[in-house]
């Protein structure tokens, strides 16, 4: 059922474009467009890019802690095992340049 409804969806949104004037436009229409359309600014500027920082994805593991370790961490609030994951990365940091 959920396919049909999508596919009746996709259906309405085609025939509401107007393809043709779409393939009619030259990349100067489309530039002109942009530029004119606050909402299409680029949000990815050079200043972001200088601001950028590489995350990596988390990998969920079973690790056994110290309960004092897992406690003192928790008291910190919401957010104590990103907190965990800053301090393990502060030491292997520090151990990766002395080597």
């Amino acid at each position: 059922m959920k396919k049909e409804r999508t596919q009746k969806y996709s259906k309405r949104l085609k025939d509401r474009t107007d393809w043709a004037y779409v393939d009619s436009l030259t990349d100067e229409d489309i530039d002109r467009a942009i530029a004119d359309d606050p909402d299409a600014a680029p949000i990815m500027d050079e200043e972001w890019y200088k601001n950028a920082r590489v995350v990596w994805p988390k990998v969920p593991i079973s690790l056994r802690l110290d309960g004092d370790i897992v406690a003192w961490f928790r008291k910190g609030g919401r957010g104590y095992q990103s907190r965990m994951n800053e301090a393990l990365r502060a030491y292997m940091e520090g151990h990766r340049k002395t080597k």
